[in-house]
């Protein structure tokens, strides 16, 4: 059976938040004219709109920034594209006419628009030296990940959240070690007038928080744990598993890209670190005094697997 394999291995970096409109706008449509600028006898053109053109190096442009996109689609979606560039066109010519490039939040738009397009060139620029993983060094992470691919399941998970004191997170262990199944424990919380809500879910094992699938893979069909939140505890029960594994030749493209990307990641990590070793950085004003650290979240016991948040990312939650 065909297996779906891990968003996180097929991605390196995720794009700026989304901006506001008008810096889509304007912005956008300036940017995609300056790719399609230059040599202008060599451009084809796909539209004019007004005294301007949109070229097909322009709609190519907006083309390459869909993942994903099959040759099937590549014409229905070159169409969308030149209509948007056609409203972005048509936008771009009226803020002209308003004279909006020369409005103060505009600007400072522009200038953020443009900083953050040459910080991510540079980083791009600094990952391109990340060598290819060896044939070696991908059976090894396989061999490595048993969870992940060669022992690989899919799980239904059931998720409590309660709210409770820190005294009673001892009770909540016990109680839930004591009962015979999960509606007994459940039974408990409403004698105790306990805040709960619930929820379940059906992962597979990529769909986990990777940091915290080797102790669901450890869990048994039926087993439970408690993890302590600032709230209260949430309990999850593995509800029932099934085996689905990932063969190491199914597994390798997606095993290269990750570690391809990771090694980027680092070259990335490491190039920053050393920039602002070299730099000379001062702080001022309210900014000159450190505030205080946020301390560090503590490690989940051995016998608590994930952390609360692992669960959230894990199941999907809020």
């Amino acid at each position: 059976m065909k297996s779906t394999l891990p968003d996180s291995f097929i991605q390196f970096q995720r794009r700026a938040g989304a901006r506001t409109l008008a810096l889509t706008v304007l912005a956008s449509a300036a940017l995609l004219a300056a790719c399609g600028g230059g040599d202008k006898g060599a451009s084809q053109t796909a539209a004019k709109v007004n005294k301007d053109e949109i070229t097909v190096q322009q709609v190519n442009f907006v083309l390459q920034q869909q993942r994903g996109l099959k040759p099937e689609q590549a014409d229905a979606a070159g169409r969308q594209a030149l209509e948007r560039l056609i409203d972005q066109q048509l936008a771009l010519q009226k803020a002209d006419d308003m004279k909006l490039d020369r409005d103060p939040r505009v600007m400072q738009q522009f200038e953020i628009a443009r900083r953050e397009i040459l910080a991510r060139a540079y980083a791009e620029k600094v990952a391109e030296a990340a060598p290819k993983p060896t044939a070696e060094e991908i059976g090894k992470y396989y061999q490595e990940k048993p969870a992940l691919f060669r022992d690989r399941r899919i799980y239904s998970i059931q998720e409590i959240a309660i709210e409770a004191t820190p005294a009673q997170v001892g009770e909540l262990r016990e109680q839930l070690a004591a009962a015979k199944n999960i509606n007994e424990f459940v039974e408990f919380l409403k004698a105790k007038e306990m805040r709960f809500s619930g929820n379940q879910a059906v992962r597979a094992a990529e769909q986990l928080p990777l940091n915290g699938l080797d102790t669901i893979a450890r869990m048994k069909d039926g087993q439970a744990l408690v993890v302590p939140t600032a709230t209260g505890a949430q309990v999850v029960v593995l509800a029932g598993s099934r085996s689905q594994p990932v063969g190491e030749e199914q597994a390798r493209p997606a095993i290269e890209q990750y570690l391809i990307n990771e090694r980027r990641r680092k070259l990335v990590e490491e190039d920053v670190k050393a920039l602002r070793a070299a730099a000379k950085l001062e702080y001022v004003g309210k900014f000159a005094t450190p505030g205080a650290s946020a301390p560090a979240a503590a490690a989940p016991a051995a016998s608590e697997g994930l952390s609360a948040t692992d669960i959230g990312k894990g199941l999907g939650l809020k």
